[in-house]
């Protein structure tokens, strides 16, 4: 028996080793991720969140760029093969292969040898200006702020040092993933740094990942009217790479109103190699100067700003996009939406971010023009999302999925029906303040969605959990679309024991309780006693 239950234990022992160097497997990137921001916060001594991000994800982008440089250049002075009698230093052939030349005093090499000296921010900053120089797309773009005198010339030697070691001994090729997904996790650091500034220019990863594993990207356009750092371009390309799809098959369009954010989308869009040529910024923004208003796109992903109230609505009351009603001047929420449903395609699908609020909200127009889109039969599916997701506001919000593929069109036909899932009980605390969904949630979430998508539909209504309602059904909540009205409240699970027999144990429990309370009492009143307090 003994040696069974040694051998027993060893299996076991096996098998949790095993599962344990899965786990750690996939937290290794994340941790790695982690270490060396945590390194590099370090370094920030005095100087502000908002403006310390630019020093370093411009560094990660010169190191990305100068990675994809040094590459080709070693294969061009090889000079073989197709790269026969080329010339490393021919800016041509860096074109040809959609790779951004870098000048030798702005390369990585150059940088990184300068790292102790007092120049070293001059250095980067005349670096940026010949890149910019040599590549027009980026004009513009790179931030020149390596030689202000309130940053720390040894601390940033250090940041070049942390930096250059990235994946040191790696491929080239995995070494500028790993700096892709580096930006990334900096890009969503520096937001949770800056609270509600930086849910101007982030939004929350796992939101990102579930909206587009919802409408599923594969093949065609893709826009975002409001894309911040371009979270949005770059979780539909990962999108289409893990189905093993062509990244050429898409292309992104994108509009941004601040110019420090579209630099950052710009850089994260260059580092991902994503052509963000018709990702477009101007002041007036969307709304007053639409960057592409004859495009009808495929797929459409946004998280504009909640319930933005300055957004000029009194000089547009006459435009076009309105066709479901006039929003009101002092909420956008229906304007964003009616502006991504004129740019959408015949057989487009859209998702959108809004407050709860666009769900039910009577005031000003919005009910009617809520109304009317429904009976359009343009609403797909409704998601409630938990409290806590985003950065910027505390503001319980949803997810509004839009579609002209409703009467088939490679899905079942559900033409006068909506798919509401009340997800906000989903997600976990990822730190003291915010909630992320785990990879279950959103596989949860977006199988029930295709399921009831599916023409060899499983789908069930789960009650607590999603339903899929009639048009009458919500005309009778009068067009209010609030998933917890159809969903209901999840039965609770008879733990079989009788309620009588659970009274007595709670008395008997409650009973003892207070016996020892008693206890405590007297205890505190003889230690009190001893120092000469009387209670």
């Amino acid at each position: 028996m003994g040696i069974g239950v040694n051998y027993y234990c060893y299996a076991v022992g096996c098998v949790t080793v095993f599962r344990n160097s899965m786990a750690n497997d996939n937290k290794k990137q994340e941790n790695f991720e982690k270490t060396l921001f945590k390194a590099a916060d370090k370094l920030r001594k005095n100087i502000d969140a908002a403006e310390y991000k630019h020093v370093v994800l411009g560094l990660i982008f010169i190191k990305y760029i100068s990675d994809s440089f040094e590459e080709l250049h070693e294969k061009l002075q090889e000079g073989k093969g197709d790269y026969a009698g080329a010339d490393p230093e021919d800016k041509d052939e860096y074109d040809a292969e959609h790779v951004f030349f870098v000048p030798p005093k702005a390369r990585w090499s150059y940088i990184h040898s300068r790292a102790k000296l007092p120049s070293l921010g001059n250095d980067i900053d005349e670096a940026m200006e010949e890149i910019e120089k040599e590549n027009p797309t980026l004009k513009g773009v790179l931030a020149k702020v390596y030689a202000r005198p309130n940053l720390d010339k040894a601390a940033l030697g250090s940041l070049v040092d942390l930096i250059g070691n990235i994946a040191l001994g790696d491929a080239v090729a995995r070494s500028k993933d790993l700096l892709g997904r580096v930006y990334e996790y900096f890009l969503g650091e520096f937001a949770n740094a800056e609270g509600k500034k930086g849910g101007q220019f982030y939004t929350p990863k796992s939101i990102v990942k579930l909206m587009v594993e919802m409408i599923e990207p594969y093949k065609g356009r893709v826009y975002d009217p409001a894309c911040g750092s371009g979270g949005m371009f770059v979780m539909s390309e990962k999108f289409v790479k893990e189905h093993k799809g062509n990244i050429d098959d898409i292309s992104i369009y994108g509009q941004e109103s601040n110019k420090t954010t579209f630099n950052l989308c710009r850089m994260n869009l260059a580092i991902r190699g994503i052509d963000g040529q018709e990702v477009k910024w101007n002041t007036e923004g969307s709304f007053l100067n639409d960057a592409h208003k004859d495009l009808k796109a495929d797929y459409i992903l946004a998280n504009p700003p909640f319930n933005d109230s300055d957004w000029s609505g009194e000089l547009l009351k006459n435009d076009p996009r309105w066709k479901y009603g006039v929003p009101p001047t002092g909420n956008a929420n229906f304007a964003w939406m009616q502006h991504m449903i004129y740019h959408l395609s015949p057989k487009g699908v859209m998702a959108l971010v809004l407050a709860n609020g666009s769900l039910s909200s009577n005031t000003s127009n919005e009910g009617e023009i809520r109304k009317n889109i429904i009976e359009d039969d343009l609403v797909d599916c409704v998601v409630a999302l938990p409290k806590q997701l985003f950065y910027n506001t505390g503001i319980p919000a949803c997810l509004w999925f839009i579609s002209r593929k409703r009467s088939g069109n490679g899905d079942r036909k559900r033409t006068g029906e909506i798919l509401f899932i009340d997800a906000s009980e989903l997600g976990f605390l990822a730190d003291r303040t915010h909630k992320e969904f785990t990879d279950q949630d959103m596989q949860k979430i977006s199988e029930t969605y295709r399921q009831w998508r599916s023409r060899e539909s499983k789908y069930e209504d789960v009650k607590g959990f999603c339903k899929s309602a009639t048009l009458s059904d919500i005309e009778k909540h009068n067009f209010v679309l609030t998933p917890g009205r159809y969903v209901g409240i999840a039965d609770e699970i008879d733990d079989g024991i009788p309620f009588e027999k659970k009274i007595s144990v709670l008395t008997t429990e409650l009973k003892g309780q207070m016996e020892k309370e008693k206890e405590l009492n007297e205890e505190i009143r003889k230690q009190l006693g001893k120092i000469g307090i009387k209670i």
